[in-house]
């Protein structure tokens, strides 16, 4: 990657199919595919891409854990199924009870472990819409790391208070909710393609406690009704073009997954203990890099790069075909390595992704 260019981090999770009962971290998952939670493993990659121009590398990936069901405390003053119990105060609950750990931990875990593995360029953390959570927002903030992400149409946000400060009581803060469905009170930006406007404005997460620079995206419907997307940043110096951009950029890692499961045998692991599981994920994705990266080095025309692991899989094996030829004909290598229409025949039947 190019120093010089604008590269941000990715963080994204991606399920794994699985058979059998005796897999440590079975459990049940969502699986985007199916668009339904079901039975296999999880991991959690983070990755780096250049914005410019979309490469994107994998940094780590990690297993998601499996975490068992909570069990409710057996209460010996229950009777014939009648609880005889008083029923505890809330102060009572909060100091008897000890804080439940949830799969965000484990992405604000894998978030702290892979920051000192992540280019010292990088500022930004791109995720989906799930990470908007105040508990991973810490960790993002303690890694010294800028927050971009998207928001549900309903969240809770208000608009800064800019008018006038009356001489007694606390400074006004807020200025009414933000109605996600009503744009009039942001701040145009332009319009991205037709039908499609770009809004931007400062205002308040209730959720994340801080500034958050808001890009909604409204885009008219066939039906006549407006769809509002809404992005941020907790980064008040970008733009809502380039928060449009980065967002963008993050679905990079999803041609990661796809290239890993679909050529490198990411899903096909017949393993079952977490530390053979995690050799193989690391293998499959570091496999994934060198391919890329090799197909980066050895691209040389003006054009833009854009990487193809069935391209470059068609490739190596074309190359590896013209050496048995070579080898099992007895033929002159000098002459045919050198011939200027090579490169022709060890593309045969490649394409762009």
């Amino acid at each position: 990657m190019n120093p010089e260019r604008t590269i941000i981090a990715v963080i994204d999770c991606s399920f794994i199919k699985k058979s059998g009962k005796k897999t440590e971290g079975k459990a049940t998952f969502y699986n985007g595919v199916a668009g339904r939670p079901e039975e296999g493993l999880e991991i959690s990659v983070i990755s780096v891409v250049e914005v410019e121009t979309h490469l994107s590398y994998s940094v780590s990936v990690k297993q998601t854990p499996w975490r068992p069901p909570t069990e409710l405390p057996k209460n010996p003053l229950t009777v014939r199924g009648k609880n005889n119990s008083k029923k505890p105060t809330k102060k009572e609950a909060s100091q008897s009870s000890t804080p439940e750990l949830t799969r965000v931990d484990d992405y604000v875990q894998h978030l702290k472990e892979t920051r000192s593995l992540l280019p010292e360029s990088v500022r930004y953390l791109v995720a989906d819409g799930y990470y908007y959570r105040a508990k991973f927002w810490d960790a993002v903030r303690s890694s010294n790391l800028n927050f971009i992400s998207k928001l549900r149409s309903d969240a809770n946000l208000n608009y800064l208070y800019t008018g006038e400060r009356n001489k007694r009581g606390a400074p006004r803060k807020y200025d009414g909710k933000v109605d996600c469905k009503n744009l009039k009170d942001l701040t145009f930006i332009k319009e991205v393609k037709p039908g499609v406007k770009l809004y931007s404005l400062v205002v308040w997460s209730v959720c994340l406690k801080c500034k958050i620079r808001l890009a909604c995206l409204g885009e008219v419907q066939p039906n006549g009704k407006t769809k509002n997307i809404l992005l941020f940043s907790t980064d008040l110096e970008l733009t809502g073009e380039q928060i449009l951009e980065y967002d963008q950029a993050r679905f990079q890692i999803e041609f990661i997954f796809r290239d890993a499961k679909q050529f490198t045998g990411l899903s096909s692991a017949q393993c079952r203990s977490s530390q053979r599981l995690d050799f193989h994920f690391n293998a499959s994705l570091i496999a994934l890099n060198l391919a890329k990266y090799e197909a980066y080095n050895r691209h040389s025309s003006p054009a833009p790069f854009v990487f193809s692991m069935a391209s470059y899989k068609r490739r190596e094996f074309n190359i590896h075909l013209l050496y048995t030829f070579i080898n099992k004909l007895d033929l002159d290598p000098n002459l045919i390595l050198n011939h200027p229409n090579l490169p022709s025949v060890l593309s045969y039947g490649t394409l762009a992704a």
